[in-house]
């Protein structure tokens, strides 16, 4: 979920607001009209395995042509966009009315897409949407069959996400989806309408439960279980055979500010170990496969990157409502940082990062092979992350909207991760794929795009008819295997040129568009193996293995310990497995840490996780009998954080870590010493 930033995304215009008269009752005749106007011309008109047998009467027209690309390319690898970053079930979030309209339901789509009963007659009561989005937020709530003036690229209290949409977007060539179950308990205790609890983990289980009836109710139209083309996946293993069916894998991820009710109150958090192992195994029983820790407001688990302009300030006030606090900054130490607070144009970090339990949380997804979604972390959670990740060789990295800091991005390749922009204009998507272009050959990595459909941001506006090289209708898909006429439902027909990005059944008409301009074939090549990439980091991360670490409870000595009457900072802390626990030195430099192997053994790594009393100059040596030492890597420009050194594979049995210079006044400090053999 990004909320929208009035005047940020500069690439998606503004539209008209609009102002239209009241709402009128359909009457019999107008029902008849519905039943006509619902007809669904380009589905009859063709049959196959994608056409269903028994699509809802009325229901929107899909409006493509041809059979689905099913299989793999001729190198053997998956082949279709990626969205990693959608909400389809979000209308059942923030107590359930902010987001008016559902992507299905079992009555049919005039009770599916219908405003909510605030909006009649006239838009007056659409509080949200004026407060987010300025004028006075009326409109015409009419939805279904008329659909005047919602859903529309500005409108971010609509519904976007009818299954028919994203169906037509299959049709046109995306075979991943990433349905993030979203939520905030903050925005809905404040907003004054609601129907449910504000509980973020009920309406997560809400969401999940949800999606799965979706996927139950397409099947249906398709002659029963596992027939229908929106298919929920647990494994990439699942996801490719999906995919070579034709079909479309759906992955559940999570986006909520209090995971598993990690919030923190006063710097004091509201959560156990115990609440984030029970929360981890409950999401992945329902089959959540990816997660963000924090999200808007700072919690137990991570500080968050801020909003910016009027929605900085906004969320900013919600994070004291959520936590007691406001957001607290200091001067950044590298090129990254987090975005300006409010109006201020000068970019500062949050002092907040990765807490002891975001850590615990991160190891436990690890565990449980899941992806760790890095977009929404503060610059100093985000970079202790990637260290962490880094120590462990662990791929499962994604920024999946854009809300990553770009100087990380090397990482999350280097790592073997995955990067999905925001879905923004053609013109400023292609420019945001030429700047990473060279990164993503030099790690052989496909693209994607993160949607936030639902996710209150505002979406692509229209470039006109007049602006050069417009989309023209019908148009083939950008696999080459259907072709895609103007969208239809009931009495709306949609073109990307005059109405922008208005609902999911035009991001198949965005990407034509992108394809039109310069540079833009081939940006299309690269998101065409953006499903592949995301299914590599995927299969990485469920087959990583964690390394066996050699220094575990090893027999540990040092120079010097740390006297403390109340707590242990002895040599044997530094391998106990225990990151809340540490060595500490004496204040002086040339102190030295060591530890016995027990035999010789070959090593080529160590990761050595420093508490804030690190060492700025600092070797690591190998002895075969703790006398003669040999250095085998050292630096000079240490940081802190975890340092993950690698070096030529070495017979060692003891091995120690010598202090030059210290990076503080106090000592060296280690939390925990990692050493691997090879």
């Amino acid at each position: 979920m990004s909320l929208r930033v009035p005047g940020f995304r500069t690439l998606i215009p503004t539209r008209p607001k609009r102002t239209h008269g009241r709402f009128a009752a359909l009457t019999a005749a107008c029902t008849v009209l519905a039943l006509l106007l619902g007809s669904t011309p380009s589905a009859a008109a063709e049959s196959g395995w994608w056409v269903p047998s028994a699509r809802p009467t009325p229901d929107s027209q899909v409006n493509v042509t041809g059979e689905p690309f099913r299989g793999t390319d001729a190198q053997g690898r998956v082949r279709g966009l990626v969205d990693a970053h959608d909400h389809i079930m979000s209308n059942e979030a923030f107590g359930g009315r902010l987001l008016c309209g559902k992507a299905f339901s079992e009555a049919g789509i005039a009770e599916a897409l219908k405003d909510c009963p605030e909006h009649y007659p006239d838009g007056t009561l659409a509080i949200f949407d004026w407060i987010m989005n300025g004028g006075d937020g009326r409109h015409d709530p009419n939805g279904w069959p008329t659909f005047k003036d919602w859903p529309a690229h500005d409108s971010l209290t609509h519904q976007q996400n009818y299954y028919a949409w994203i169906e037509r977007a299959w049709r046109g060539g995306q075979r991943v989806l990433v349905n993030d179950l979203v939520t905030n308990g903050v925005i809905c205790s404040v907003y004054f309408f609601k129907d449910r609890s504000c509980d973020e983990m009920t309406s997560i289980r809400l969401q999940a439960r949800k999606t799965y009836e979706m996927q139950d109710y397409v099947d249906r139209m398709y002659g029963g279980p596992g027939k229908g083309w929106f298919r929920i996946v647990t494994s990439s293993g699942q996801a490719r055979d999906i995919i070579k069916q034709g079909k479309l894998a759906v992955i559940l991820g999570v986006e909520t500010s209090e995971p598993f009710g990690c919030k923190q109150i006063l710097d004091i958090a509201q959560c156990s170990t115990g609440d984030i192992d029970r929360g981890l195994d409950e999401l992945f029983a329902l089959g959540v496969r990816s997660m963000f820790l924090c999200h808007k407001f700072d919690n137990a688990l991570c500080g968050v990157r801020f909003d910016s302009g009027t929605v900085g300030t906004a969320v900013n006030g919600g994070q004291f409502l959520s936590t007691g606090t406001y957001w607290a900054t200091e001067n950044c130490p590298g090129p990254q940082h987090d975005n300006p607070i409010g109006d201020s144009t000068e970019a500062k970090c949050n002092i907040r990062g990765l807490t002891s339990l975001g850590e615990y949380t991160l190891r436990g997804m690890m565990k449980r092979k899941m992806m760790v979604e890095i977009d929404h972390m503060s610059v100093k959670a985000a970079n202790r992350t990637l260290d962490v990740l880094e120590s462990a060789a662990y791929p499962g990295v994604i920024s999946s909207h854009g809300w990553m800091d770009l100087g990380w991005t090397e990482r999350v390749y280097r790592l073997g991760g995955f990067i999905a922009p925001y879905m923004s204009g053609a013109e400023g998507f292609i420019a945001e794929a030429a700047r990473t272009k060279a990164l993503r050959d030099r790690y052989g990595v496909g693209f994607g795009f993160g949607t936030d459909m639902n996710g209150l941001g505002g979406w692509p506006g229209p470039r006109g008819t007049d602006a050069p090289n417009p989309v023209r209708y019908p148009f083939r898909s950008a696999d080459g295997s259907a072709v895609l006429d103007r969208v239809t439902t009931g009495e709306r027909t949609w073109d990307l040129n005059t109405d922008g990005a208005a609902h999911y059944g035009l991001v198949p008409d965005w990407v034509e568009q992108i394809r039109l301009l310069d540079g833009g074939p081939a940006v299309v090549n690269d998101l065409l193996l953006g499903a592949e990439s995301y299914l590599r980091t995927w299969s990485a991360s469920e087959q990583h293995a964690p390394g066996v670490n050699l220094a575990r409870n090893a027999a540990a000595a040092a120079s010097s310990t740390e006297w403390n009457p109340f707590v242990s900072y002895a040599p044997g802390k530094a391998v106990d497995g225990d990151t809340a626990t540490r060595w500490a030195s004496g204040w002086s430099d040339n102190q030295w840490w060591r530890i016995d192997l027990g035999a010789n053994r070959v090593v080529r790594n160590v990761t050595l996780d420093w508490e804030s009393a690190y060492g700025k100059a600092y070797r690591i040596e190998v002895s075969p009998d703790g006398n003669t030492w040999q250095t085998v890597w050292s630096t000079t420009t240490g940081d802190g954080g975890i340092d993950n050194v690698q070096f030529t594979p070495t017979s060692t049995r003891y091995l120690r870590v010598y202090g030059v210079q210290r990076g503080t006044g106090w000592g060296y400090s280690l939390k925990e010493v990692s050493v691997y053999g090879g």
